[in-house]
């Protein structure tokens, strides 16, 4: 975000459930025809403790999501730091 690294997350490690399991989930109660997309929501890594993973900057992997690096920062500091997106923000 705006230069500087947000998450390098590996998504298919920590999620609750695979893709697998979620289609199977959504086929029991629809019709999945070619072409249909499965989205799973973000994904973040734990960290070593099992608990919510680190930031970049302190050698974690980082996040998938600004909404959860603001509850972590909430949890830990009392606060968020970390700003939504505005208007003129890029993300690569």
């Amino acid at each position: 975000v705006n230069g500087k690294p947000f998450g390098r997350a590996e998504a298919g490690i920590d999620m609750t459930f695979d893709f697998g399991t979620l289609v199977a989930h959504a086929a029991k109660t629809r019709r999945l025809g070619a072409g249909t997309i499965i989205g799973s929501g973000t994904v973040s890594n734990r960290g070593e403790d099992g608990g919510p993973g680190k930031p970049v900057s302190e050698g974690g992997v980082g996040y998938s999501c600004i909404a959860e690096i603001r509850t972590i920062e909430t949890i830990r500091g009392g606060k968020p730091e970390t700003p939504f997106l505005k208007a003129g923000d890029t993300v690569r």
